[in-house]
């Protein structure tokens, strides 16, 4: 039976669900990546569009981030005050971030962020197993460092081949790379194309390219794997004659590919954040890294509060500019 891993990390919450030991879906909520769906936010109108698109407004939220808004009514003006509910959050593309979406709430409706991590996953009906960072670790016995190297290299294994999984600012593009049997390969990687696309909760437009199969039952079989292993929704075209299929999905926040690629900082940041809290010891705990990891985690000093509280040792950071990765505590 598949269940949830959850834990409300420092600065990071994370979540898996496992199945057989393997991780099958993963989820991270960072602080600060802005409203998440469904909160319903107060907001002022500082571009009107056009014919009732473009209409653009700040939120009342740290920083004043905007949003795009649909459904303005007509004639109000710029400066107005109004209540807004997120329908899509934030979102970051390689040389380019998108703003959140949003919505005329509805009448009444009181001020209130969205549902959270935690929240989302317990909606599902699967179990939910909190985590403690105290005694044994089973997200990582599941394979949670294996994943965010996956995530960050874009190199996925399977039987007989492998995937390389980029993302562009068009869509997430799926290589199938491999020998042998052309079907066979295809077959193989569709599934593990879907496995990945599940893992990793990718949203959008995804472009997976297979081996060319020449007969046209060949490609059936190839829209038939993708059908079975990836749940729906979704939409798709057919594997064209090319080995090209493109599928979308719906995307309202942030892949675990936007997440961790897209901001290595804050990645290696989590880690070494995770790393401390479960360090075994007595004395000062130093935590070791790059230079803009110890930025991120010096420029919060709440996390290293809770990192002192949860530890019960006093917390010392350090940079050394040759250390790779997320670092180390001791």
């Amino acid at each position: 039976m598949a269940e949830w891993l959850y834990e409300a990390g420092i600065g990071e919450a994370r979540a898996a669900l496992v199945e057989d030991g393997e991780i099958i879906e993963a989820r991270i909520e960072r602080e600060g990546e802005g409203p998440r769906v469904g909160a319903v936010v107060g907001a002022r109108l500082i571009e009107a569009g056009k014919g009732g698109r473009g209409a653009l407004v700040t939120l009342d939220w740290p920083d004043s981030p905007p949003a795009t808004l649909a459904g303005l009514p007509p004639l109000t003006s710029t400066g107005a005050r109004l209540t807004v509910e997120i329908t899509r959050m934030a979102l970051r593309e390689r040389g380019r971030d998108k703003a959140a979406r949003a919505r005329i709430a509805e009448a009444g409706a009181d001020i209130a962020d969205g549902p959270d991590l935690r929240a989302r996953i317990a909606a599902g009906g699967d179990p939910v197993i909190e985590m403690q960072p105290t005694g044994a670790d089973p997200l990582e016995a599941a394979g949670w460092s294996e994943l965010i190297d996956g995530v960050r290299i874009g190199h996925w294994p399977f039987d007989g081949g492998a995937l390389w999984v980029d993302a562009t600012p068009a869509m997430v593009l799926i290589d199938i790379d491999g020998e042998g049997d052309a079907l066979a390969l295809a077959l193989a990687g569709a599934r593990a194309a879907a496995a990945v696309i599940r893992r990793c909760d990718i949203g959008g437009s995804i472009g997976i390219d297979f081996p060319s199969v020449a007969d046209r039952a060949g490609r059936q079989a190839i829209d038939a794997a993708i059908d079975a292993a990836l749940p729906q929704p979704f939409e798709r075209t057919a594997v064209n004659g090319f080995g090209f299929m493109q599928i979308i999905r719906r995307r309202d926040r942030p892949s675990l590919i936007e997440q961790i690629r897209l901001d290595p900082v804050a990645t290696d940041a989590a880690l070494l954040l995770r790393q401390a809290g479960r360090a075994r010891g007595t004395g000062a705990l130093t935590l070791t890294a790059r230079s803009g990891v110890i930025d991120r985690i010096a420029a919060h000093p709440h996390w290293i509060e809770a990192l002192q509280n949860g530890t019960g040792r006093p917390i010392r950071l350090t940079v050394d500019p040759a250390m790779k990765g997320a670092g180390h505590a001791q």
